[in-house]
């Protein structure tokens, strides 16, 4: 698991970097709207170390005691995983802290937005959807939109003041691009990103580079349906007034996106042949990125299953007092599927590899081996299912030590069947 969320990281930093590297060649080249397919990248990288992957080898655990006197002995030791659990209970609370603020900045901007007066449904373009005119609200924060299960284009109350009638229409086709091209939902994914990667330097400085990369795409969106409004879209941004980003928020303007927006404006003649041309290369660009981290993957060296000790400890093996009673000991031999997850899977016990028979031993094995939990296996780097072999001594007498020569070619066994 840790491995898998080290990995993770791992492909996300080099994801977001590839997108910062990229992002304005590929725009210069191709238009606002393929550059904007390459924030992908990142979410497809990070989804490459939980990709399932079948089952793998098998593991032979160190043997387990369990004498007839005394509490179960494990033959290891556990590592000392404190600092693991440290660095998640921080890493917690930041993503929660982040999270929270989220959560109070958008209740804060619904509670601030109201229904759409009817005088200023009046004045809106003749052209405009009632489905879309629903989407309308009374904002001081607008024009805007704001991320919802539903999407609202938020306007102000000066709206018709602000801007004239050709001014309205063009930023309501702005905002409602917005809409139809899914940028909300692209906006909540990445302020949720952005909180859980809270620690991260280049999430920080990815943010507003996505923002601006999603409105320069939409302003390209908006004009290849009517190339002869550039001038007056132009105009319109000049005589906005630019506000801060804020999360939960995709604003007109923001204070530092008008430079960038007026050059894309002017430099918007990419026909539409070199838009495909640029969606097939930046597809080629994230399947190499895959297939290079894979290839990375792969030349990791596979790490059997071993057992969570601490954990495990909670449910160790019971010696049965039928078996006292008629003085059964023996070696007890169990194969378990691991899940990716730890969990353990199917039991079945191994005849030939156990020195014993009896039935209450093997329950007993059985039912405590059931509520047992395991660092997975792992290959090529991601957690995936496999088997361990589970040897579990019941013994009548105290089990002497294994001598050196033993617990050597018992280890050599282990890296030889992993």
């Amino acid at each position: 698991m840790d491995t898998a969320l080290l990995r993770m990281l791992l492909f996300v930093t080099v994801g977001l970097g590839i997108a910062l590297l990229l992002r304005k060649p590929a725009r210069r080249l191709f238009g606002a709207g393929p550059a904007f397919t390459l924030w992908c990248l990142p979410i497809a990288l990070a989804a490459m170390p939980w990709l399932p992957a079948s089952p793998h080898g098998w593991a032979i655990l160190p043997p387990i005691h369990v004498l007839a006197f005394t509490q179960p002995v494990i033959t290891a030791t556990a590592g000392d995983h404190s600092w693991h659990n440290m660095l998640l209970a921080l890493w917690l609370l930041g993503a929660a802290a982040g999270g929270l603020r989220l959560i109070v900045h958008y209740l804060r901007l619904c509670r601030d937005t109201l229904p759409l007066p009817p005088d200023m449904r009046r004045h809106l373009p003749a052209d405009l959807s009632e489905r879309d005119t629903r989407r309308l609200r009374l904002h001081p924060s607008g024009p805007a939109v704001l991320w919802a299960p539903r999407a609202h284009v938020l306007l102000p109350e000066d709206f018709h003041e602000r801007f004239d009638m050709a001014e309205r229409h063009l930023v309501l086709r702005h905002e409602l691009g917005h809409v139809h091209r899914g940028d909300p939902l692209w906006s909540l994914l990445a302020e949720l990103v952005a909180v859980l990667l809270w620690f991260h330097p280049l999430a920080w400085l990815s943010l507003p580079r996505f923002r601006l990369d999603q409105e320069l795409a939409c302003d390209e969106h908006v004009l290849r349906a009517s190339p002869t409004d550039d001038a007056p879209y132009a105009r319109t941004l000049l005589r906005s007034a630019g506000v801060a980003a804020r999360p939960a928020l995709i604003p007109w303007l923001t204070e530092p996106q008008l430079k960038e927006r007026l050059t894309m404006i002017r430099r918007n003649h990419c026909s539409a042949t070199r838009r495909r041309l640029g969606y097939g290369c930046l597809a080629l660009v994230v399947a190499g990125s895959i297939s290079l981290a894979q290839a990375a993957t792969s030349k990791q060296a596979d790490v059997p299953a071993t057992q969570a000790m601490s954990y495990n400890a909670q449910f160790r093996p019971r010696y049965p007092v039928d078996a006292l009673h008629n003085k059964e000991q023996g070696t007890v031999v169990l194969r378990a599927l691991i899940h990716a997850d730890g969990s353990v899977g199917s039991i079945s016990y191994d005849a030939k590899r156990s020195t014993t028979t009896s039935t209450d031993l093997i329950t007993s094995a059985s039912d405590a081996v059931k509520q047992w939990h395991f660092q997975p296996r792992m290959k090529n780097g991601k957690a995936v299912e496999g088997y361990a072999r589970i040897p579990i001594d019941f013994s009548l007498d105290e089990p002497s030590a294994p001598p050196a020569k033993q617990v050597e070619k018992n280890s050599s066994k282990v890296n030889q069947s992993s």
